[in-house]
């Protein structure tokens, strides 16, 4: 039996030639419109879940940024399921997860899967939760379950859920 050794370029060489590529995780979210006179933008946490509920790590976080001194992160424990899964041993703000709140519409977000929380993620089933809380406000928590093949091995897949009040429609979908 002859043993070939490949350096790292050949054997990078020798999957790009395979067409296996990391997959990226897509989260479209909408954010709806709300009726009132003191409308605030919702902080809105993002993060993954085992199966079985054990927390991954976050993929986003999204506060009042601009508050001098870091006194926006003040308020993130409102976002209290993230908060108890680990949000609150999260130094913000973080690169790559922080980001200032977003207005009402559709909001389009994309995580490679060579980087942040999904480098590394073994194979398997895990929920995407999304939960968002806003001052004079509602809270609300969406899960939605996806099927994470870390490598190139069918087509795109997607699932659907939706919020009832401070969260509309939620689509996760794992790019190849």
């Amino acid at each position: 039996m002859t043993r070939v050794s490949l350096g790292v370029g050949a054997a990078v060489a020798v999957l790009a030639a395979t067409g296996a590529s990391a997959a990226d995780l897509s989260v479209e979210l909408e954010v709806p419109t709300q009726a009132s006179a003191a409308y605030h933008k919702p902080y809105v946490a993002m993060w993954i879940e085992r199966a079985d509920g054990a927390p991954v790590g976050t993929l986003s976080v999204w506060y009042d940024v601009r508050v001098r001194h870091g006194n926006g992160t003040v308020w993130l424990r409102n976002l209290r399921s993230w908060w108890r899964s680990g949000g609150q041993a999260l130094t913000l703000p973080a690169d790559g997860v922080s980001g200032a709140t977003r207005s009402p519409g559709r909001q389009s977000l994309r995580f490679k899967g060579d980087q942040g929380v999904l480098a590394g993620l073994p194979d398997g089933d895990y929920n995407l939760v999304v939960e968002a809380a806003r001052e004079q406000g509602g809270r609300e928590v969406v899960r939605t379950p996806f099927k994470w093949r870390s490598r190139a091995r069918a087509a795109r897949t997607e699932t659907r859920a939706a919020g009832s009040s401070e969260l509309g429609a939620l689509t996760v979908a794992v790019l190849r």
